[in-house]
């Protein structure tokens, strides 16, 4: 037996209409009517799954969940998110890992933004 991927990831939110919408004009994520979207990752997508100390600073504590998207040309995601008005809350930062950047959503909740 083995775990092929995640199935998802779900929230609550104050205000779904108006979430689907950022997530729409920022990460070009369209949600259908059932307030949903299936993602089919490319080959070379890697999907991580890693655990934080409570009182790491990586993310703000009191989120407890941060998603992390993986894209190709991350220059041009900065550039994007400049030009619609979506500040970097930190980044870019490059390691071995790749290259990373830091969003928010209207809620609040940090979106790490991934180069391989």
């Amino acid at each position: 037996m083995k775990i092929k991927g995640f199935g998802g990831v779900f929230w609550r939110s104050k205000d779904v209409v108006s979430l689907k919408i950022w997530y729409k004009e920022t990460l070009g994520i369209s949600m259908g009517d059932w307030s949903g979207t299936i993602i089919k990752p490319d080959a070379d997508n890697e999907t991580i799954f890693s655990f934080f100390k409570e009182d790491s600073d990586y993310f703000p504590e009191e989120q407890s969940v941060m998603l992390n998207f993986q894209v190709e040309n991350i220059e041009a995601w900065m550039e994007h998110f400049n030009k619609i008005g979506v500040p970097l809350l930190k980044g870019p930062e490059k390691s071995e890992f790749g290259t990373f950047i830091w969003i928010s959503d209207p809620e609040g909740r940090w979106i790490e933004i991934w180069e391989k």
